[in-house]
């Protein structure tokens, strides 16, 4: 077996402390990590160290926080650091042709969908959003496009239709890790073999916004399920409820009952005791089965428990949601 690689691993959420762990777990060596500064957070906007930072810290490995990478003193930094490898995971940086090409083997990039499918900031909730059956991670080549580098590892996993944002952001967190290592003993014995991306079957994951959490029931069923479930946890599918917002956590396309008849999209059908059923779609012709949801102020809870406790705020004939083409009309 031939020697361990040296690593400059660089990231930031949580989703890539699961990658610098399995690194840690493994024969080669990191020997620096790079992660985005220090940034304000919680209600008294206190200065708080990344996820990787504290993994980081905990296994006392030097950190680099610098604002940018394109300034020369930075590069310079790096390239002191005299390192096989670099692996980056949703870092955040942009990482200039001169970073690409200084370590010995390169830069990986470990991104979470199935390229060239769902390139871009948000592949996990955009592949649920989209119906899609199976996601995964792809060990990258990086290069100076958009997730535009050679595949040089894939591993599936498959989604289903109780798969949330969350369920899928954790799998393939796991599963990054897993094949990162598998990649760097591969390139630190025989090697792997890199394969072009093809052109056919290109998406963009576009980054998620607040803005498009708020459901449209004249949406078809499927498409609200999927986003209900994709948007869990963040940024979290809701509709107006009276003068409040109901969050919505999880959901499914359902049939309508024998003999009801289309009625106004958001319309609160007769429920079943487990879930609220949401007339949607065309006209009111689709039913949006929720079966998870959240009050203004508590927690979230199975639909059924909502109606035990709180029956009368659900009553039959309530429409969710905002209406304004009825007011243009």
């Amino acid at each position: 077996m031939s020697r361990p690689l040296n690593v400059i691993f660089a990231g930031t959420p949580d989703f890539a402390a699961e990658s610098l762990q399995a690194l840690l777990d493994s024969r080669h060596r990191v020997i620096a990590v790079y992660t985005q500064p220090d940034r304000p957070a919680g209600r008294g906007r206190k200065l708080t160290p990344s996820p990787v930072k504290r993994l980081a810290l905990k296994h006392e490995l030097p950190v680099h926080q610098p604002m940018t990478l394109k300034a020369s003193e930075a590069q310079a930094e790096l390239a002191d650091l005299n390192a096989d490898i670099m692996v980056v995971v949703a870092y955040g940086l942009i990482l200039p042709k001169a970073v690409l090409e200084t370590p010995r083997l390169g830069c990986l990039n470990i991104h979470a969908s199935l390229l060239p499918r769902w390139r871009g900031a948000a592949p996990i909730q955009r592949a649920i959003e989209a119906g899609d059956t199976e996601s995964g991670v792809t060990i990258m080549q990086m290069d100076e496009g958009l997730d535009t580098g050679a595949m040089l590892l894939v591993r599936r996993t498959p989604i289903s239709a109780t798969t949330t944002g969350g369920d899928l952001h954790d799998s393939l967190a796991a599963l990054g890790g897993e094949a990162i290592v598998e990649a760097l003993d591969a390139l630190a014995d025989e090697g792997l073999t890199a394969t072009p991306q093809p052109e056919a079957g290109v998406t963009y994951a576009a980054k998620l916004s607040k803005a498009e959490a708020e459901l449209d029931f004249r949406e078809p069923a499927a498409a609200l399920a999927a986003r209900v479930r994709a948007f869990n946890p963040w940024p979290m599918a809701w509709c107006a409820f009276g003068t409040d917002r109901i969050r919505l956590l999880m959901a499914a396309e359902s049939a309508s009952a024998a003999g009801e008849a289309p009625t106004a999209t958001g319309t609160l059908l007769d429920h079943d005791g487990e879930a609220l059923r949401i007339a949607c779609g065309p006209e009111g012709s689709e039913v949006l089965r929720v079966t998870q949801a959240q009050l203004p102020g508590a927690k979230a809870l199975p639909v059924s428990d909502l109606l035990h406790a709180r029956a009368e705020r659900f009553a039959t004939g309530l429409r969710l949601g905002h209406h304004d083409e009825e007011a243009s009309a």
